[in-house]
């Protein structure tokens, strides 16, 4: 392949990625409007009414905690209602914690639509069943953690529930330092979280115990839509949500380029592309773009 062909093959994703980061910088201010009204159905509803449960479950588990109850029995019957709602609101506006409502609503969507139209277990994918069975018992041990919350992450998200030890650390502590008054609270907060035992925490630490074998959580039907982004996240140096979205249709550049930066080469990247989305059309000559490149052309876009 020569010269000329890398540099169209590049100028092809320059166009798609910009148009898709275009796309992707609308989805927080677009679900802070919905949120806030019965305006025009830019993001599913489906989405939308996870991302509502979500933060009206964190602001039943906050009001419950600045209560000096439990925070996972959420709110009393008796508890005001207004404030709740008015907290729900409160949490809407933080942008950082909107996003990642989005991005666990978008995951779950698409682990929901791999197990109906392509019969990928959204809990115990095929990898998963052999790192459980994994020799190494630090492998297996983390495998059948992540096991176990990747069950109660699906179940959450049916209830449309978000528990606070589920947030990331840095989330966790800017909300709870914010909207649950009192030192008491607060610390009996920080002493029960642990971001290590999280889902997202485990998933974080089991693609790194398999250190060059993670390449083979970049197979979807093979890893789950799980441990596939929290691969492709490590992998390709990103952030989760940005993996996540990227698994999403229409941001098929930002996916070829994630995947490519990886080192992964295009017939592999084309498998990925068919399993998310059939009707797209793969972009070709991937190959000609290094990975060194890829990376570039992400952090460009």
């Amino acid at each position: 392949m020569d010269l000329a062909d890398g540099a169209m093959v590049e100028a092809i994703l320059r166009e798609e990625l910009a148009r898709e980061t275009r796309a992707f910088g609308t989805v927080v201010p677009v679900l802070r409007h919905l949120l806030a009204s019965d305006g025009q159905r830019l993001v599913s509803d489906a989405v939308l009414a996870r991302v509502r449960g979500m933060l009206s479950d964190l602001a039943a588990q906050l009001m419950a905690a600045a209560a000096g109850r439990d925070p996972a029995l959420r709110l009393p019957a008796d508890m005001d209602p207004q404030a709740h709602d008015t907290l729900a609101e409160a949490l809407a506006g933080d942008a950082a914690l909107l996003a990642h409502c989005h991005a666990l609503a978008a995951e779950s969507q698409l682990a929901e639509r791999l197990h109906q139209h392509r019969a990928i277990d959204p809990v115990l994918s095929p990898l998963l069943q052999e790192l459980i069975a994994s020799d190494t018992p630090v492998i297996a041990e983390l495998a059948m953690n992540t096991l176990a919350a990747q069950s109660r992450f699906i179940q959450s998200q049916r209830r449309m529930e978000l528990p606070l030890g589920e947030l990331p650390a840095e989330l966790f502590h800017t909300i709870t330092a914010a909207h649950v008054p009192g030192a008491d609270a607060a610390r009996r907060l920080n002493a029960a979280y642990d971001e290590a035992v999280s889902r997202l925490g485990l998933l974080a630490r089991l693609v790194s115990a398999m250190r060059r074998g993670a390449i083979a959580a970049l197979a979807l039907d093979h890893a789950g839509p799980a441990l596939f982004a929290s691969a492709l996240a490590v992998l390709s140096r990103a952030s989760r949500e940005q993996a996540v979205l990227a698994s999403q249709e229409g941001q098929g550049a930002r996916l070829a380029l994630m995947l490519r930066s990886t080192g992964l080469g295009s017939e592999a990247i084309a498998r990925q592309f068919l399993l998310i989305d059939p009707a797209a059309r793969p972009l070709r000559d991937l190959d000609a773009i290094s990975p060194e490149r890829a990376r570039l052309l992400l952090g460009a876009g």
